[in-house]
This record gives C-alpha cells, structure tokens and sequence, in this order.
C-alpha cells in the first residue's frame, strides 16, 4: 500500500567497517541484531513497497534476508570506507532497487540500524511533511543541550584555551542561546529529484522533524547499553 500514491522505497545501510564496535550491526538489543531492527521495523511500515539492504558484507546480508530485506547486491568497496559518502551510498541501493524490481520510486526512507529506538511516528511524520510541504528532503532532529551549543565550545591550541567562536565571549547565561539542533539518525526521507538527480541530501529546500523523546545513535558499548534499556523499559 503506497502512501498517497507515491512508491517509497526503505535502504537500510550497514556495512561491515566499525571503529568503535567491531561487527556493531550485528550487535544485540533487545534480543536482535541491529540489523534485524531496522529491517523489522522498515517491514512494519504498510506504506513502504519495498524494503532493500545495502551492506558490503554477506554475512550482514544473511541477517538481511532473514528478517524480509532485499540484498540483491554487495557493496562495492568505494562505497564501504569509512569516509565513504552517505549520499553516494544512498544513490547507489536507490538505482540497483530500480534495476533489481524493475520500477522507479518517488521517494525513499533511510533506517540507519545504528538508531534502534524510533518509533513509526517519526517516519511517518517525515513522509508526511516531505510530500505536503514538498521539500526535497526530511531529516530527523533532535535539540542540543545548551552546555554543547556552538557558542560555548572551547579550542585548546598551543597550551591556551579560548573560544572557538568570539562571539562566545557575550553569552552569560543560556537564555542568550538560539536553540540549535543535531541530526539524530532516526530518519530521512526525500526525493527522487534530490537524491538521484541533485545527488545530495540536505537539499536547497530541505525541513526536519524534532523528536523529542530520548533516541540513541550507537557508536560505542555504553550507547549500546542504553540502547538497550530505552528499548526495555
């Protein structure tokens, strides 16, 4: 069931490269892997047509396919690195999901497995606003703790401290700060024109949805270990 007629294809990437957690995709919580998380719940959503893999790894592929993804394909290496492009990525399953079911797609989610703690509001949401404000894209934020925002950042050069934006020496107290935000990883959504046309992501025209709710991006084991209590509780 396509949502307002638009075909929507979910990518879930995953290669098999981690830095801080080894094999981090095929990690646990909550009783299944990352990977079975995201492709589980891309697999939940009624309006996605399809639900397409992209991993460098068979292994991860297996885990995949085992949980209703589609891997027609293994990454190639370019793509696989560890400063290799999220929008080159993204592209590439986008196009080999068009060769492989033979049909275009209007737009496309991306359900990092590292963000296992999202809800379907938080996609949906972004589809919605995507297709009614005709952006180019969505992404999902969530607002920075003051004690974070840029103005109040330090640099430590040369043995001596300072600001990292003058502008920093001004603010007193936190009600001076413009709320800012990060992109949390629980979702994106955009079109094809932006993504396989412009081939960027953040587009000329691009809005976002504010979560509020606590989420957790995995980079380390204590990410891990809290990644795993939000989904228990």
């Amino acid at each position: 069931m396509s949502y307002k007629g638009y075909k929507i294809l979910a990518v879930i990437p995953a290669r098999s490269g981690s830095k801080g957690i080894p094999r981090k995709n095929l990690r646990k919580v909550g009783g299944f892997s990352l990977v079975a998380h995201a492709v589980k719940f891309a697999g939940s959503l009624t309006w996605v047509d399809k639900v397409m893999l992209s991993t460098d790894d068979p292994e991860i592929a297996e885990e995949g396919r085992k949980h209703g993804a589609e891997v027609p394909f293994l990454r190639p290496p370019e793509l696989s690195g560890d400063f290799s492009s999220s929008d080159d990525t993204w592209r590439h399953a986008w196009l080999k999901a068009e060769e492989y079911f033979e049909q275009k797609f209007d737009l496309s989610i991306l359900l990092a497995p590292t963000t296992p703690v999202r809800k379907a509001w938080h996609v949906e949401e972004c589809i919605k606003k995507l297709v009614k404000g005709r952006y180019d894209s969505i992404l999902t934020v969530s607002e920075t703790d003051s004690k974070y925002h840029p103005l109040k950042q330090l640099m430590f050069e040369d043995d001596r401290i300072g600001y990292y934006e003058e502008a920093g020496r001004s603010i007193i107290a936190r009600q001076q700060l413009t709320p800012v935000y990060h992109s949390n990883g629980v979702a994106y959504a955009i079109t094809r024109k932006c993504l396989v046309d412009q081939k960027t992501i953040i587009g000329s025209n691009t809005s976002a949805v504010v979560v509020d709710e606590p989420v957790v991006n995995i980079d380390t084991e204590q990410d891990l270990e809290k990644a795993q209590f939000l989904l228990c509780r």
